[in-house]
């Protein structure tokens, strides 16, 4: 049999050996070997440095986004031949749909947050600006711009689609080249899913790398522009994060390990109420999916004391029900675990726990299996324990990595909340409650010591995702224990990948580097307000083509009337009484006398400096940032500045975004409300 290969410096390398065998989980036949003799490991990351990080850099992370779309629906097309190549692996359909589809929305979600939260740039200005002299001629502000090295990213066996997928979206769009090396167990997976990735064509030649086998000396040759993340048990990230390479060259090193996750019952969800139920089932869902195989698993089960026997039993009748064998057959719930060597790991530390507590269900030495040898392939019965002494601390220190969780009982708020603690450090917990008091009492209590915590009611069942699925948008990781790490996290998993550095400059410098407009910074403008005037073309007029940041117009001045104040009033019905009460207003400090509407300033100040015919500006989509900062009384004149502050196209449309710094001032030249007004802007004219 041919060992797996490895996608390294732009060619596929195959071993001289045999390298190590790797067995399916549910038969125990041999289906492959990895090996990585022969590759260079400095070779590669030093391609990946040359060839991928380039030609990533050139690309804007609205076009990364867009390859990242493009290559989620190519993968997609091919879930059927990844389902039945991840029944290897030993899991069920269901399992391997959750680790396919999971992969692959994570590709989707971070295109779309791509689009939506980053600029069509390759540079992201962070934050507001800063002020950093009483003149406004010296400021600064953070930019955030891709690390030079290669993300080098080690994963756990459990997923082996998602796993990877996790990992490489949030660095392609950050602009930075990966290298994938999978746990030797279910590397064939993964494999697969790069051959399918390098056979689209769709990623610049360098962005992705594969080593199939032993990390050899890769981390000898890391950087301090690399970064690594690894996804494992505790101990192993504990020996990766003290590597030498990675100390000596303060290398960004992240983990995200095993977790002593909890779920929490609250005391109001007793027997016969939807929250008992709910528990119940969450907790055999996380019990039985991937076979128990899932850093999220739940492994503590907290229960109130005068629970414990109800839980015990509803928990037995639902784990009775849960057929174990050949995951390819239909009729089968769990799988196997992922090889022979991990069942008596869990075995070895069952052992452990069974010393401290009693098995409520399950036998962890023997399982009746469906359409399977149960010896030859990595089978366990799911086991649920019971320890009455919630102070022990083998519950709270020992991870059987399979279908196992062990039920514990507290006998108050304050109790389960030290007892959460006790795992030092978690991914992710439950609280079940229909007590939305309790529900923030343990959830403030817990945090500290949780990177994620799912309160779960009548109310969000039907929609939640579940205990075990992190979601692209929020962290993954947590502290302690869990390996002290984010992975994910939205757009703080791509900053993650990118270097933040304070640029102090003037405000001229400052616009030239992040490509959006800072006030004191030149304008070009138009100051005749709609229409346009000797001085320029109404920015306005100009298509996306032809519009610069620092285009402007200047418009007004506009006097407002008392009978402009009470006509909007009536109008709108906004007959606060700063705006129609002379003695109340008068009274208020704030105001000492009736005042415009906020709004009615605003609407002044669109009615001076819009351009009314037909032409590039498609559409008025909003204001963000809206501040009314001085009052503006009856014969107060109003002149507005409207700058184009940031310029963004649409990749895969005829039109882009444009937004506009807006200063409304009175006549001794003081801001009354400063905003952004966002408009959709033709990029050629019509």
């Amino acid at each position: 049999m041919s060992p797996l290969r490895s996608y390294v410096s732009g060619d596929w390398h195959t071993p001289s050996d045999a390298g190590t065998p790797v067995h399916d989980a549910a038969t125990g036949e041999e289906i492959a070997q990895v090996s990585t003799t022969g590759i260079d490991m400095a070779a590669v990351l030093d391609y990946g440095r040359r060839v991928g990080g380039p030609a990533l850099r050139e690309l804007t992370f609205h076009q990364r986004a867009a390859l990242l779309k493009a290559l989620a629906s190519d993968l997609r097309e091919h879930r059927d031949e990844l389902y039945a190549l991840s029944a290897k692996t030993g899991a069920t359909l269901g399992d391997s749909k959750f680790d396919v589809d999971g992969g692959i929305g994570v590709l989707f979600a971070y295109a779309s947050k791509g689009r939506r939260e980053l600029p069509n740039d390759t540079v992201f200005a962070e934050g507001a600006v800063e002020p950093l002299s009483k003149g406004g001629t010296f400021v600064g502000q953070h930019i955030l711009s891709p690390l030079r090295g290669v993300a080098v990213q080690i994963n756990a066996f459990n997923f082996p689609v998602w796993g990877p997928l996790e990992k490489f979206a949030p660095a392609f769009l950050a602009g930075m080249p990966s290298l994938v090396k999978p746990a030797s167990q279910t590397a064939y997976l993964t494999h697969r899913l790069v051959e399918l990735i390098v056979e689209s064509g769709i990623l610049p030649e360098g962005s992705l790398q594969l080593v199939c086998g032993s990390a050899g000396d890769l981390l000898d040759h890391v950087t301090t522009q690399d970064v690594v993340s690894f996804t494992g048990s505790a101990s192993t990230a504990s020996q990766l994060r003290s590597h030498l390479s990675i100390v000596r060259n303060a290398v960004r090193f992240n983990a995200e390990a095993d977790s002593l996750n909890l779920s929490i019952l609250g005391p109001d969800a007793t027997k016969g109420t939807p929250e008992f139920d709910l528990y119940v089932k969450q907790l055999v869902t996380e019990m039985t999916v991937k076979a128990g195989q899932k850093c999220t698993a739940i492994r503590r089960a907290f229960v109130p004391a005068e629970l414990m026997d109800d839980v015990a039993a509803a928990a037995s009748e639902r784990l009775a029900k849960v057929t174990v064998g050949n995951p390819a057959n239909d009729g089968v719930r769990m799988g196997a675990l992922a090889s022979l060597e991990q069942r008596e790991e869990v075995r070895r530390s069952l052992k452990a726990l069974m010393d401290v507590g009693a098995v409520v269900y399950g036998d962890p030495e023997q399982v009746d299996v469906v359409d399977a040898d149960a010896e030859r392939g990595a089978f366990l019965s799911p086991v649920l324990l019971r320890v009455d002494d919630p102070e022990r601390a083998e519950p709270h220190q020992v991870e059987a990595f399979g279908p196992v969780a062990t039920l514990l009982p507290y006998t108050s708020t304050e109790q389960v909340v030290e007892l959460a603690a006790k795992g030092e450090g978690s991914l992710v917990g439950s609280v079940v409650t229909g007590d939305a008091a309790f529900a923030r009492e343990v959830a403030l209590g817990a945090a500290p010591w949780h990177g994620r915590l799912l309160v779960l009611d009548t109310d969000d069942a039907k929609e939640s995702t579940g205990h075990g699925s992190p979601l692209p948008g929020l962290v993954h990781g947590g502290p302690g224990r869990a390996g002290g790490g984010e992975e994910m996290g939205g757009i703080r998993g791509v900053l993650h990948h990118m270097q933040r550095t304070a640029v102090q400059a003037s405000s001229t410098v400052l616009t030239e580097v992040t490509g959006q407009w800072v006030p004191g910074a030149p304008r070009r403008v138009c100051a005749s307000g709609a229409g346009g005037g000797p001085e320029g073309t109404h920015p306005f007029r100009k298509s996306l083509a032809e519009l610069r940041v620092g285009d402007a117009v200047v418009a007004g001045p506009r006097r407002v009337t008392e009978e402009d104040i009470a006509h909007f009033a009536e109008f709108t019905g906004d007959t606060f009484y700063a705006h129609t009460d002379e003695e109340a207003a008068a009274a208020n400090p704030l105001f000492g006398g009736i005042v415009a509407h906020g709004y009615l300033v605003v609407s002044f100040a669109a009615g001076l400096f819009v351009s009314p015919e037909p032409g590039p500006v498609l559409a008025n989509y909003g204001l963000e940032n809206l501040r009314f900062l001085t009052p503006v009384k009856a014969g107060e004149e109003l002149t507005v500045t409207l700058t184009a502050k940031q310029i963004t196209p649409r990749e895969n449309a005829d039109y882009g975004e444009v937004r506009w710094d807006t200063d409304v001032t009175n006549a001794d030249g003081e801001s009354v409300a400063k905003y952004d007004v966002l408009t959709l802007v033709s990029k050629e004219q019509k």
